[in-house]
């Protein structure tokens, strides 16, 4: 049951990162690359990501959009990699060939999300 459950949670979470991922490079403008910035600062700062949901009220709704979808503001793969993206993906690399090892870092209330999630994919399939 661990092994469907966690094959299941990594395929939702894998189909959750492929379809935000661009599958080719591109060039970014100015505006873009400063946003980019902007949120790459944000993210290795929560005190200042705090400070832009408190005073921009776009950034609050987004922020509560998010946390709906994922159910916690300390995901457990960011949690565990200290947020660097290389350890993300080895450990996304990793759980391909050991699901079961990737489910083990996961907290219960987060496999319990991910189970519900598979479920609700595929009973939309049927």
């Amino acid at each position: 049951m661990i092994s469907r459950l966690a094959t299941a949670a990594l395929a939702a979470l894998l189909l959750l990162i492929c379809s935000a991922t661009p599958t080719h490079s591109q060039a970014l403008d100015p505006a873009s690359a400063d946003a980019l910035a902007t949120t790459l600062r944000m993210l290795a700062d929560p005190a200042a990501r705090g400070r832009i949901i408190a005073t921009d009220p776009t950034a609050a709704e987004v922020d509560r959009q998010v946390q709906g979808m994922a159910g916690s503001s300390a995901l457990d793969l960011t949690r565990n990699s200290n947020g660097d993206p290389r350890a993300m993906s080895e450990a996304l690399d990793r759980a391909k060939s050991d699901p079961a090892g990737f489910a083990a870092m996961l907290r219960p209330e987060t496999l319990e999300r991910l189970r519900a999630l598979s479920i609700k994919i595929s009973d939309a399939q049927r």
